[in-house]
């Protein structure tokens, strides 16, 4: 009886973990909605002036700065950065 138990209660953890796996591969695939202008504000604005200069930002918004800052005032709008070409997600597999 303890061995029929054991077994029960071994497979069951086995389904329990296996099931906590699968849950988690398919959340990474998950895509996250782009941030807002308000948000990266919030994040990346360490002088709280309002607006990002590219000392403040990173990432894409740094690599592609003179891009995104058409008017070449030395800092992203919220305008430009509605404007600004969306960053290339990475391809799928």
């Amino acid at each position: 009886m303890k061995r029929i138990t054991l077994k029960t209660g071994l497979l069951f953890a086995m389904m329990v973990a296996f099931g906590t796996i699968a849950v988690n591969a398919q959340s990474k695939g998950e895509r996250k909605e782009p941030p807002t202008y308000a948000k990266l504000i919030k994040e990346m604005d360490k002088d709280e002036d309002g607006l990002l200069s590219k000392e403040e930002v990173k990432g894409p918004l740094k690599e592609n700065f003179s891009e995104i800052d058409t008017n070449e005032d030395g800092y992203i709008s919220e305008e430009e950065f509605d404007n600004a070409p969306k960053p290339k997600g990475r391809p799928r597999n």
